[in-house]
C-alpha cells in the first residue's frame, strides 16, 4: 500500500460521511472518526483496527493510516491542526497512542454532541464562533485524550523515521538532500532514504516537494505574496520547478489554486 504525504492546508476541517474508505497517508494533523454505522477496517501504522459502531478511531500527526471500507457506513470525522489546541503539544510531538480505538465512547451523548457542533462550525463566521470551535476541540480532546495509554517515540527505526520527518518539517525551506541530512543527523542517508521507501514508497524529493507544496497552500491562502514569493519562501529554486511540484500534488497550478480559494470565500 502507497502512502503518501497529504496536503492539509486548513487548520480545521469537519464532517459527516459515508465512505470511509482512503489510502495510506500522513500529514501534520490530528484525525479524528466517530464511528456510527456500519463496520470499517482502520490502520495505524502497521495495526489493524476493525471498528464498529460507537468506536472511536485517532490518528496522531505523522502516523501513517489509512481506512478499508467494509459495508455501509456512518461516521463524523475531525481533522486539526495541533497548533490549534497548543495544550497538548509535547503529548502530540512525543508519544503516540498504543492502540488507536477507544470502543464505546462514540456512543457517549456528551461526546457526540461535541463532535456534531464542531462539524457545524467547520466553517466559522466571526471571531466569536471560532474561539467557541477551540473551546470545544479542547473540551473533546481534554476527555479523550485521558482515555489512551501512550508510548514514547524513542526506539529503533520509529523513532529514527520521526527524527527525519520533525527535521524536515522545520527545515524544509533549506537545501535538503540525503547527503545534508546524513551530516546533520548522523544518520546514514541509505538508510533514510530506506526509511521513505519503505514507510511512504515515495523518494525523498518527492516528499520534500510535498512538504513545501502543502505548505506553499497556506500562503497562497491567507497572504498576498505572489506566486513567486511563495515558491521561494517555501525553498522552491525556480519559479518552474515550483510550479510543476504543485502541479504534480495539487492538479493545477498555484495561481489557479489562490484564485478557487478566493472564489470559496
Amino acid at each position: 500500500m502507497i502512502a503518501y504525504y497529504e496536503n492539509r492546508p486548513q487548520e480545521f476541517r469537519g464532517w459527516i460521511g459515508k465512505k470511509l474508505s482512503c489510502c495510506a497517508h500522513l500529514h501534520q494533523h490530528l484525525e479524528l472518526v466517530f464511528f456510527l454505522e456500519g463496520t470499517s477496517v482502520a490502520y495505524a501504522d502497521t495495526e489493524r483496527f476493525e471498528l464498529q459502531p460507537g468506536d472511536v478511531f485517532l490518528s496522531f500527526p505523522k502516523q501513517i493510516h489509512r481506512y478499508e471500507s467494509a459495508s455501509h457506513e456512518k461516521y463524523m470525522i475531525l481533522v486539526v491542526d495541533p497548533e490549534m489546541i497548543p495544550e497538548f503539544a509535547e503529548l502530540f510531538a512525543k508519544s503516540q497512542p498504543t492502540c488507536a480505538v477507544l470502543h464505546g465512547v462514540a456512543e457517549e451523548p456528551e461526546l457526540r454532541d461535541i463532535v456534531r457542533r464542531l462539524v457545524d462550525l467547520n466553517n466559522p463566521r466571526d471571531m466569536y464562533e471560532t474561539a467557541i470551535r477551540r473551546g470545544l476541540l479542547l473540551t473533546l480532546f481534554g476527555k479523550l485524550l485521558p482515555r489512551f495509554e501512550y508510548v514514547g517515540l524513542q526506539s529503533g527505526s520509529s523513532h529514527a523515521f520521526h527524527t527525519v520527518v520533525d527535521y524536515c518539517t522545520q527545515n524544509y525551506t533549506k537545501d535538503l538532500s540525503l547527503s545534508f541530512l546524513e551530516q546533520e543527523l548522523h544518520i546514514s542517508k541509505y538508510y533514510i532514504s530506506h526509511m521513505f521507501s519503505e514507510r511512504l514508497q515515495i523518494g525523498f524529493n518527492d516528499y520534500i516537494n510535498s512538504l513545501r507544496v502543502s505548505y506553499a497552500c497556506r500562503h497562497l491562502r491567507s497572504s498576498k505574496l505572489s506566486v513567486t514569493e511563495i515558491g521561494s519562501l517555501v525553498g522552491f529554486s525556480t519559479p518552474r520547478t515550483f510550479n510543476r511540484a504543485f502541479l504534480r500534488q495539487m492538479g493545477m497550478t498555484p495561481s489557479d489554486y489562490r484564485k478557487q480559494c478566493r472564489k470559496e470565500k
